[in-house]
């Protein structure tokens, strides 16, 4: 429990604010410092009175987030100004106005962009993060400061997330892991995507964070030991050839090392390369792309490389602006070692990413193309933004597509490189060079053969479109194309086309409205788009114009609820139009009103006769599972374990609809779950494994699959068991029997 001691407070307030000043870079001007500290009595006064959920000062916060975008970042004045302000509009009675009136029009601009969107908006159709999340990038084509800012400030919200309940923590870090970690990894700040990564996993699967920290911890001593002997003839060599430099052995983060054990579904004490070996040389930028290949080559003479693994991002850096040499090398003692060469530039580019471009914009024409890749990207953001029929849940899967996309280069018939992400399609390629070339594209010449629009591309491609003025995008297109700027002008060309017909289109449903006897208003194309889960009036028109929409489709949608009597089978037209047709109520507003008024947690294996719940498909969560509930417009409530994929992306689009939900101790219930079992294949392994499962657990077994193949069996065996305890039970046991190598749980 929190203890409030204001004497302690505020020398604690004074310490933080000074150390803003103590990580500053370089010479901060009077005039700096004054409007600093401005800011920072402007806040102090503003949040005098508020407290965090910690209990801790409100004022701690702006402050940890103005450290964060200096020593982190490496922000400069106007961002520590907007990071000390940044919740005072939202918070307080001061106005935009205000701000502007104090430190002028461009603070004032960052801040409204940091300030928070109210929630006025149907909770059914739009989520609030997706509309909150696309208005504060709005903001992108002002000032990019804006998004380091409000990482900064999720950063130390993530840090400080334990004093949330529960449910806001999932929700939190669900939104974290979907959206914030992927921009700051886009923005090129690998530091803070990595602890942003980490402290999701922390509270979507807190077993598995404590396992592989604490398992860290304890390798420390060794992995130390390790890294000082593979280094020394490095060092040495370096310092003999008069390099300026420094080595580092740095373990991965958590979460890269759980991708690692859920990719390659291997233990902890399977994945080899824990820690990345990091040589960082001091030389001038002209000398940079030879010196780091010298490196590479005194690396190379003490340990044999792996051919595959070498990563050249110095000739084409990566689309965030990242540049180094990657090398993993066989170490004297049977171990793989990932290395990597870079230089002081490079380092501060990869750890602070966008904002350190800055400090290197002017310094070499040549150093310019490495930034080029992440100007465009924000260029291509700006353009899907500024569409102002863009969705917000639409534009929220284009963006997310785009920001951890792993790249490729193909070339034009001239020889210039464009990027593109994997599985780039040949409309892709058109849509980047022009929008034109896009809609027109009937085929390419991929290296001088002939290929269809749905071509995938590779790197090394040389491509070449060909266009038709006959030519038009179809529905189709959609579907082959990756790049957000390829979905938008496909959409924008397919609006166009359904405006063309709507006329028509309107002409033809009112015919079809005529013959039910319904009018045709707003209210009951409201009904008719609900019914068809379409949000334009237009598309409406135009599946009438396109015989996309029937007779039938219309009975279905404005059937009525009462029941009909024998007259309405002489004359169906008599039926009033009241009686045809009712608004419909949707299952996920009941269930919502349900909640309101009962808003405990919902125990799962109790029988709640208001609250419909059922286990969702894509995890089979079973008792012992962390879980929560989701309101599905159509489904009632899903049961989703908390690491479910998709729970993480439905929390993060709709954090509104999550119900806290906890398992009902309750052995008479069983639940069905799948293990996935590999072994050396020998007489009586299937005996073996049944007696466990059947004779010795009483388990009940639904399917049992077992091949073989040279000596090798794998096999997956459906069972029911009542909670994870007898799950793991069970797989302990089996582990037990000879030639069994590997279990998994299937998710």
């Amino acid at each position: 429990m929190y203890i409030i001691d204001e004497e302690f407070e505020k020398k604690e307030i004074l310490k933080r604010y000074r150390n803003i000043f103590t990580v500053w870079r370089s010479n901060i001007s009077k005039e700096d410092k004054s409007l600093i500290r401005k800011a920072f009595n402007l806040a102090v006064n503003a949040h005098k009175d508020t407290r965090r959920r910690t209990g801790e000062p409100y004022i701690y916060h702006p402050l940890e987030v103005a450290y964060i975008a200096i020593q982190e970042i490496g922000l400069g004045t106007t961002s520590v100004i907007c990071a000390l302000l940044h919740d005072v509009v939202e918070d307080t009675d001061y106005t935009i106005a205000d701000i502007e009136a104090l430190f002028g029009s461009k603070v004032a601009q960052i801040i409204d962009g940091l300030t928070k969107i109210e929630e006025i908006f149907d909770h059914n159709t739009l989520s609030l993060q997706a509309e909150n999340f696309k208005k504060i990038l709005l903001t992108l084509s002002d000032d990019v400061r804006v998004i380091l800012i409000k990482l900064a400030d999720r950063l130390h919200n993530m840090r400080t997330l334990d004093a949330m309940p529960k449910d806001k923590q999932l929700k939190i870090a669900s939104e974290t892991i979907y959206l914030y970690a992927p921009l700051a990894h886009r923005l090129g700040l690998h530091a803070i995507k990595s602890e942003l990564e980490d402290l999701s996993l922390k509270y979507t699967e807190p077993a598995v964070y404590e396992s592989i920290s604490t398992k860290l911890k304890e390798s420390e001593i060794e992995r130390a030991r390790f890294i000082g002997k593979f280094i020394y003839p490095i060092k040495k060599a370096l310092s003999d050839k008069g390099f300026n430099f420094t080595i580092t052995g740095r373990a991965k983060s958590i979460s890269s090392i759980r991708g690692k054990m859920k990719k390659k579904e291997i233990p902890f004490n399977e994945v080899f390369d824990l820690f990345a070996i990091r040589v960082i040389i001091d030389t001038p930028i002209e000398n940079e792309k030879a010196d780091c290949w010298n490196v590479y080559t005194i690396v190379t003479d003490f340990y044999r490389p792996n051919p595959d693994r070498l990563r050249d991002w110095i000739s084409i850096p990566k689309g965030n602006g990242y540049e180094a040499l990657h090398t993993t090398v066989m170490s004297h003692s049977g171990k793989w070692v990932e290395v990597q060469i870079r230089t002081k530039r490079m380092d501060e580019i990869a750890e602070k990413g966008y904002a350190a471009h800055w400090k290197y914009k002017d310094a070499d024409v040549e150093n310019q193309k490495s930034e080029s890749g992440l100007d465009d990207w924000l260029n291509k953001i700006k353009e899907m933004i500024q569409n102002p029929e863009s969705n917000a849940l639409d534009f929220l899967a284009d963006f997310k597509l785009n920001l951890f996309a792993e790249e490729i280069f193909v070339f034009t018939p001239k020889g210039d490189m464009k990027k593109l992400p994997v599985n780039s399609t040949v409309l892709d390629f058109a849509y980047n060079i022009h929008s034109d070339i896009g809609n027109n594209c009937i085929g390419a010449k991929v290296n001088h053969k002939l290929v269809a629009v749905n071509y995938h591309l590779q790197s090394g491609d040389q491509v070449e479109i060909i266009t038709s003025s006959k030519q038009k995008p179809t529905e189709e297109w959609y579907e082959n194309v990756v790049t957000a700027k390829a979905k938008l002008k496909i959409k924008s060309a397919l609006k166009e086309e359904h405006r063309s017909h709507a006329e028509e289109g309107k002409l033809l449903l009112q015919k079809l409205f005529t013959q039910l006897n319904i009018e045709l208003n707003k209210t009951t194309i409201a009904t008719l788009k609900d019914f068809l889960k379409i949000q334009s009036t237009t598309q409406i028109y135009y599946l009438a114009f396109s015989n996309g929409l029937t007779i039938k489709d219309l009975k279905t949608c404005f059937q009525t609820e009462e029941k009909t009597n024998w007259k309405d089978f002489i004359n169906p037209f008599t039926i009033t139009k009241k009686a045809i047709y009712q608004p419909i109520v949707s299952l996920a507003e009941e269930i919502r009103k349900q909640i309101v008024n009962k808003p405990e947690t919902l125990m799962l294996g109790e029988k709640n006769e208001n609250l419909k719940y059922s286990i969702s498909g894509c995890c089979n969560p079973i008792p012992g599972d962390d879980v929560i509930g989701l309101i599905t417009p159509d489904e009632g409530i899903k049961i989703h374990r908390t690491n479910c994929e998709e729970a993480i992306q439905l929390m993060s689009k709709y954090g509104n609809r999550i119900v806290k939900a906890k398992w009902k101790e309750n052995e008479l219930i069983t639940f069905l779950t799948g293990i996935q079992i590999r072994g050396i294949d020998k007489r009586g392994v299937v005996k073996d494994i049944s007696r466990v499962i059947s004779e010795d657990l009483n388990i009940n077994i639904r399917s049992f699959n077992l091949q073989s193949s040279e000596g090798i069996f794998e096999g997956l065996i459906m069972i029911y068991v009542s909670d994870t305890k007898h799950l793991k039970d069970l797989i302990k046991k089996l582990k037990q029997i000879e030639g069994i190598q590997k279990i998994i749980r299937m998710s």
